[in-house]
């Protein structure tokens, strides 16, 4: 009885030379791992250099969670800075929410990073900027709008700790699948300030620190497996206290879209970049925080409003839309009661 001859294994399709590895998510490629190698990372290049991320000299913050997004950043940026002579002096600037079995366990992979990268690493907490840690956050509040509570506190956060470091960019590592996310919650929200902006490669030119997303255009599943063959050091448990937060169902929606059309990511990213606002449509004023002098359109930024809320044993004031110390009557109010202030644990002044 003849044996049937096995199928000759598929050959990479740029090379032609080794076998394939993997099936890329973006092109549907079979390719090596050099030659995976070689396109992730000549793909970021052509990305920072054709929208002119960074000059020579600048300092660079890397936003690292110690996760799989922020750690291939950590790397690609380290790799891409020494391969193409940047000139760039990177740090690594992580923020400790003060989740325990999480974040403690994920800065122990950042301060790894720390050493096998060689680049100096900057950690700030919420305990010392604000006062409270996301434990005592959602002990008091529950786990719902915990996360809004993170969110607001994290992008402070990170711009203070970029201060600190007196650099002159912050990057994250956002990828396609975050903004294609993005894009959809803002239209679901109806939030069209924020569709306008949410899909720059460059957000907050006008402020003090521009953030910067080098992986706007690079899929998730292809980090993953860059991080897997590279056998990269990284935290891969999920946040525990945001099983239920809103962006987890746009991000089922996503990755449901992208196994029926892998270019769906990419469209809905184009599509945001498409977005224009009409002329004629009002637009919420950036200003300054009157209480620390972060970037605000109201009279106190959002961190203020929340933190006030926290100190006052009211942690629902900040939630939703209205922000009730913005208004002259929870201002009011709270000056003839008495109430403390937010000296005792103010967000404080960025010396920007």
């Amino acid at each position: 009885m003849e044996k049937t001859a096995k199928p000759k294994s598929r050959l990479c399709t740029l090379c032609n030379e080794k076998r394939a590895a993997l099936k890329r998510p973006k092109t549907l490629e079979q390719i090596c791992r050099e030659c995976f190698y070689t396109v992730f990372e000549d793909e970021i290049h052509r990305v920072i250099v054709d929208n002119q991320l960074f000059k020579p000299g600048e300092r660079i913050a890397i936003g690292a969670s110690g996760g799989k997004d922020s750690t291939v950043l950590a790397y690609v940026m380290s790799e891409l800075n020494r391969r193409h002579n940047y000139g760039l002096d990177l740090f690594l600037l992580s923020v400790d929410e003060g989740i325990t079995g999480y974040r403690d366990d994920s800065l122990e992979t950042v301060k790894r990073n720390e050493i096998q990268y060689g680049l100096p690493l900057k950690v700030v907490s919420y305990s010392e900027l604000y006062g409270w840690t996301m434990d005592e956050i959602v002990k008091l509040i529950g786990l719902k709008n915990n996360c809004t509570f993170c969110g607001v506190f994290r992008r402070q956060a990170l711009d203070r700790g970029a201060a600190l470091l007196k650099v002159d960019k912050l990057v994250t590592g956002h990828n396609a699948d975050d903004i294609a996310e993005t894009v959809l919650l803002n239209i679901l929200r109806g939030d069209i300030a924020r569709l306008g902006r949410c899909t720059s490669i460059i957000t907050g030119e006008d402020g003090p620190i521009p953030r910067c997303k080098p992986f706007k255009y690079t899929y998730e599943k292809e980090i993953v497996m860059y991080a897997y063959f590279k056998k990269l050091d990284y935290f891969s448990t999920e946040c525990i206290y945001s099983p239920n937060a809103y962006r987890g169902f746009a991000r089922e929606f996503i990755k449901d879209l992208e196994r029926m059309r892998p270019r769906a990511i990419l469209d809905i990213i184009k599509s945001g970049e498409d977005f224009r606002i009409s002329t004629s449509t009002k637009m919420p004023e950036q200003g300054i925080c009157e209480r620390c002098g972060y970037i605000s359109s109201q009279k106190w930024c959002k961190a203020c409003v929340l933190l006030e809320g926290l100190n006052r044993g009211l942690p629902k004031l900040g939630i939703g839309r209205s922000q009730g110390i913005n208004s002259e009557h929870n201002t009011n109010t709270k000056q003839a009661n008495g109430t403390q202030s937010l000296q005792s644990k103010q967000c404080g002044s960025l010396d920007f």
